[in-house]
């Protein structure tokens, strides 16, 4: 695994949702490493990549409340267990689960293994809110998949929180899990 500055020089074989992402980035003059891997489906099998970008890639849940009319996207330390009860009341929730892939696919257009803050420039509609422990704001640098899982970009925190968020016109709460 190496890593690479800026988007792929020959995109052949990539996915458009990917492509998408470097494109959006560029546009809104965000720097970003990138590295090529096998398809990483869990937080474990990011631990490659973790050690490369010298980061801990987050966790991404996809949530929904029992009525699946509110949707969220939780951003959390990979090593932190989620406990749902702790965020329901932090969030004046009733229960909370997982939401259904195709919900992830209509709001995001992303798949399970894929779930990446990078998902919400397809979310026109602002139908998903951002919730990022407290934890993933304060390191310098910040990982994720460009909405395909066989690659994982580190960008800087600010730049997400300051200028990617504004630029697909989301905005995020902190909880603390």
């Amino acid at each position: 695994m190496e890593i690479y500055h800026g988007r792929p020089e020959d995109e052949s074989g990539r996915q458009s949702r990917e492509i998408a992402v470097y494109d959006l980035l560029d546009k809104l003059e965000i720097p970003y490493e990138r590295a090529d891997h096998e398809a990483a489906m869990t937080i474990d099998d990011c631990k490659g990549v973790d050690e490369l970008f010298q980061i801990e890639i987050c966790k991404n849940l996809f949530l929904c409340n029992r009525q699946k009319t509110i949707f969220y996207l939780l951003l959390m330390p990979g090593k932190k267990k989620f406990v749902t009860k702790e965020l329901s009341h932090q969030i004046a929730s009733g229960r909370l689960s997982f939401a259904d892939e195709s919900y992830m696919v209509e709001f995001l257009n992303i798949h399970p293994g894929a779930v990446s803050i990078m998902g919400l420039m397809n979310d026109k509609e602002n139908r998903v809110q951002l919730l990022i422990d407290r934890d993933v704001t304060k390191p310098e640098y910040f990982g994720c998949h460009p909405c395909v899982n066989t690659s994982s970009l580190r960008l800087r925190t600010s730049d997400v929180l300051e200028k990617f968020l504004p630029g697909v016109h989301h905005t995020y709460r902190i909880v603390d899990l």
